[in-house]
């Protein structure tokens, strides 16, 4: 509908990560390049950003840029994983078909496995989505050891730990100071400024097809001022604010439609902000 009605080829405000969606603000391209380097020096890298402010796009877009021939990606989005649980997923996504009883066996497979893969000149990555989602300190003791295989002279692996600032302040905890220290690099990807929100909208505009105006300056600014630069939270009330053109017989999107969007998505808000209520309360009883 969307497509047709605007002269689009796809839908511009998808909540897929699609890295060719991804737009490149000067904080998102140093995030981009902070993470590169991570990657290129076999660091562990933590980046944190509020909810649906585009962090697993980001890690989507570096995974494009990795060679299939020079990196294996071990990615983990769903990490609420014991310690044992998270090891056999690690070896798993490392193709390690043997899962031996013990821990250490376990461990020194893995080894091994990563060993093999340096020798054939493959730089091993492992991305950790959503890790404010981690349940236990343990969890975070094995990822802490991983950073320990390697050679005299390399790391054997990067690690990139992708999560909600929540975890900044489980991180300040004492127990966490070794693994703080493994943190060689730590950057926060900030909402987008008004500017910013209208290249946005207008970048993934274009990608979808595109080829005139769709939003008028009005509707870009209260966009804006509800979303508060929160690029899902953008995506979401520009596809219903579309939705009520449609509805109205308007070519663009004007600040009457982005209005009648605003009172109909309210209670996806709320409904969000419970969600968000049960993780926290979730994550801290364990």
């Amino acid at each position: 509908m969307l497509e047709e009605y605007f002269g689009l080829k796809e839908k511009p405000f998808s909540k897929t990560p699609d890295p060719r969606y991804l737009y490149l603000s000067s904080v998102h391209e140093e995030a981009l390049a902070r993470l590169q380097y991570a990657v290129e020096e076999r660091e562990m890298v933590l980046l944190t950003g509020e909810v649906g402010c585009g962090k697993t796009t980001l890690t989507r877009a570096l995974m494009d840029e990795l060679d299939d021939t020079a990196y294996q990606i071990v990615l983990i989005i769903n990490p609420r994983l014991s310690p044992a649980q998270f090891l056999k997923a690690v070896a798993k996504r490392l193709d390690i078909t043997e899962t031996p009883r013990f821990r250490q066996e376990l461990l020194d497979i893995i080894y091994e496995r990563l060993y093999q893969l340096d020798t054939a000149g493959i730089n091993t990555v492992i991305i950790i989505d959503e890790a404010q989602l981690i349940p236990r300190r343990e969890t975070f003791e094995e990822i802490r050891l991983l950073t320990n295989f390697q050679l005299d002279h390399k790391n054997l692996l990067s690690i990139i730990l992708v999560a909600q600032p929540d975890l900044k302040r489980r991180f300040a905890h004492r127990v966490y100071r070794p693994l703080l220290q493994r943190i060689a690099l730590y950057f926060h990807l900030p909402p987008l400024t008004e500017d910013e929100t209208e290249e946005y909208i207008k970048h993934r505009l274009r990608v979808a097809g595109a080829t005139a105006d769709v939003f008028d300056k009005e509707a870009i600014r209260l966009i804006y001022k509800y979303s508060g630069g929160i690029p899902r939270v953008i995506n979401t009330l520009a596809t219903n604010a579309m939705l009520e053109a449609i509805g109205s017989d308007k070519r663009i999107v004007d600040a009457s439609c982005v209005r009648r969007a605003l009172s109909e998505i309210e209670f996806l808000q709320i409904c969000t902000q419970v969600q968000t209520s049960r993780d926290k309360a979730w994550t801290s009883q364990r």
